[in-house]
């Protein structure tokens, strides 16, 4: 098999997470909006920040900069609200971003046996090598525990 045979032209969003970009399917994104105030409560829950109110959902906050790149994210410009399949219900998910967001289309290079859990796909945009995230890896829900524990951080690459 030929690398072209292995592309899949996808379109994807680029997501800022400090110095490092990273890429989610565009089919994934419900929408990009403004940062609004985060609520925040006691549960046992540590990779949720909090929750934001939607179009009248109750959407949780999920930072992932700390996991992907070693470090939190000081400053937060959009939630990007990411929608994820669970049996017959669609959940919402906002993951804050620092810098602007782009749509694209690019070929996508599956995840090798080697990669991480958290990367769906590879990408090349403007010289840059980017991870397609598989969300399902990074965000906690009762079907993945091991996403709920400290143990389960993927190690951040440079």
């Amino acid at each position: 098999m030929s690398p072209t045979d292995q592309l899949d032209a996808r379109s994807c969003v680029l997501l800022r997470l400090g110095e490092r970009r990273f890429a989610l399917a565009a089919e994934q994104i419900a929408e990009l909006v403004a940062p609004s105030r985060v609520f925040r409560f006691a549960h046992r829950t540590t990779k949720i920040d909090g929750v934001i109110i939607r179009r009248g959902r109750v959407v949780p906050v999920c930072d992932l900069a700390e996991r992907l790149t070693g470090k939190k994210l000081t400053y937060r410009r959009f939630y990007l609200v990411a929608t994820q399949r669970r049996g017959a219900t669609l959940d919402w998910v906002a993951v804050p971003v620092s810098g602007e967001c782009e749509l694209i289309t690019a070929d996508l290079t599956p995840a090798g046996e080697s990669d991480s859990p958290h990367v769906a796909a590879w990408l090349s945009h403007d010289g840059e090598v980017i991870e397609v995230l598989n969300l399902d890896a990074l965000m906690p829900h009762p079907g993945n525990p091991a996403a709920l524990t400290e143990s389960a951080v993927p190690e951040a690459h440079a």
